[in-house]
């Protein structure tokens, strides 16, 4: 019988947890328009799961992230049961729901920013430029496309007007999973390239942690002029602010794979609770 340990790592390392997260993030953003039947979060979660360790496997062929092809190597047959399960799941999705061409216009940019994350967009000089590795990109590229993919995907499938309002909720939703995606840079300040620019490698660690208070403060204030949420929104930002206060490179991965992951699933947990 597989430990306990075991099983916490297998569901956050073959991005179950994360895909978790994407679910609740996109239905916010629909329970936040009063859209409650509606399968683009399932769809959202399951691409997640498929796309995120597409990026790994893709890891994995340029020799990069050697602790993953030793977690593969003996988790094989269950990663590819899930894949498989992903895909079929995506697929009686698409069985009773079809997307139009205004939603899938709207899903293929961001599409292509998680596909090129990892896969080079263009090589020079036998060097591969990809989100991922393009100096300064890395963490708003993630940021843009979780926005995207989270509030204005959903939306669009839903019939929703992309007018002033879904704006001002696409920046907070850019603005909030930037400064969740931080502490991930801060744990890998002394892995990451200093060629990668990250935020904490520009700014220094201390002011990269003002910085994220003050773009929460920015959260709030959007919150405040849209009136709306607001309890939530203060709630969800100080719990992000203190995961971003007290991180530090030598955090333990559950610190920011599984805890600070866990905040879009507090924030849908608020939701259902104190809506």
């Amino acid at each position: 019988m597989p430990s306990l340990k075991r099983i916490i790592d297998f569901y956050i390392i073959s991005n179950i947890h994360v895909a978790v997260a994407g679910f609740c993030i996109s239905k916010i953003t629909l329970l936040k328009y009063g859209i409650h039947n509606n399968l683009v979060p399932f769809f959202v979660g399951f691409s997640i799961i498929l796309s995120y360790n597409f990026i790994r496997f893709y890891e994995i062929k340029t020799n990069r992230m050697k602790w993953y092809r030793v977690w593969l190597n003996q988790n094989k047959k269950l990663l590819i049961t899930l894949q498989v399960f992903s895909i079929c799941s995506i697929v009686f999705i698409l069985f009773f729901r079809t997307f139009d061409l205004k939603s899938i216009a709207t899903l293929f940019p961001f599409g292509l920013m998680t596909f090129f994350y990892v896969v080079p967009v263009f090589k020079l000089n036998n060097k591969e430029f990809s989100f991922r590795y393009f100096p300064g990109l890395k963490t708003y590229s993630i940021a843009i496309a979780w926005a995207g993919v989270s509030v204005l995907f959903p939306l669009s499938e839903s019939n929703v007007i992309i007018d002033f309002n879904v704006v001002l909720e696409f920046i907070q939703r850019f603005l909030f999973v930037l400064v969740i995606t931080i502490p991930f840079d801060i744990r890998d300040m002394d892995s990451d390239a200093i060629s990668l620019k990250t935020i904490p490698q520009v700014f220094g660690v201390s002011n990269t942690k003002k910085l994220g208070l003050v773009l929460l403060v920015i959260f709030v204030l959007i919150s405040l002029y849209v009136n709306k949420y607001l309890i939530i929104d203060v709630l969800i930002a100080t719990i992000s602010g203190l995961f971003l206060w007290f991180s530090t490179s030598d955090r333990s991965r559950y610190y920011t794979g599984f805890w600070v992951e866990s905040v879009p699933i507090i924030w849908l947990f608020l939701l259902l609770i104190l809506n």
